[in-house]
């Protein structure tokens, strides 16, 4: 499924200070944007009573195709601090997957991760892109977020923690780096100055 999520330049990672006391997240505060690292577990139960992923949607050759072409899924799964299923729950990774390679197994992901607990508390990130299973290594965009992550941008690195072809479950560890521009918030407030201003000095000519 999916793993550590990366959300800003790499850069940025080497200088992130810890702003809190949980283990999972690191904020680093700068004059007009915060820059946020998550990591974190989430737990893909594809069958059994406490399923969390279910096909919603097939294609007319799905059935036949190698790589499932055209299936379309639908997700909530729980998202932990460590990779016990039973570990603190902090939110929900919520979304969809469809298949989309006709040659190789390859899904297109719409992700929102809710966070549900912290100071985060009731904040969301978006992450959206193309999942090959093959890959140890998964790159994703983060595009959003709301609330803390408003206007957070950046990317996602996943990759598989462990999986149980039995219970037909896996658990993905997620990391996160994300930038929240407040200076972007602040424009449209200028802008109306300036507008006001030209106004006042058409009407004095």
């Amino acid at each position: 499924m999916m793993n550590p999520i990366i959300i800003t330049p790499l850069l940025t990672l080497a200088c992130l200070v810890t702003a809190g006391k949980a283990k999972w997240l690191k904020t680093l505060f700068r004059p007009n944007k915060a820059t946020t690292k998550l990591h974190f577990y989430v737990h893909d139960l594809r069958a059994g009573p406490n399923a969390t992923l279910f096909t919603v949607a097939t294609a007319s050759i799905t059935a036949t195709s190698p790589t499932a072409f055209g299936r379309i899924n639908v997700f909530d799964d729980k998202v932990t601090v460590g990779p016990e299923f039973g570990s603190e729950e902090v939110g929900r990774a919520q979304g969809t997957t469809t298949s989309m390679d006709l040659n190789v197994s390859a899904s297109s992901m719409n992700l929102n991760f809710f966070l549900t607990s912290g100071e985060f508390k009731g904040s969301t990130v978006v992450v959206v892109g193309r999942n090959q299973f093959t890959d140890a290594e998964k790159e994703l965009a983060v595009v959003g977020g709301t609330g803390a992550f408003r206007n957070a941008r950046g990317y996602a690195i996943t990759s598989a923690y462990s999986s149980d072809p039995v219970e037909n479950s896996s658990v993905i560890v997620i990391q996160r780096d994300s930038v929240s521009e407040r200076r972007r918030r602040e424009r449209p407030r200028r802008e109306v100055r300036s507008q006001s201003l030209l106004r006042r000095t058409a009407a004095n000519a």
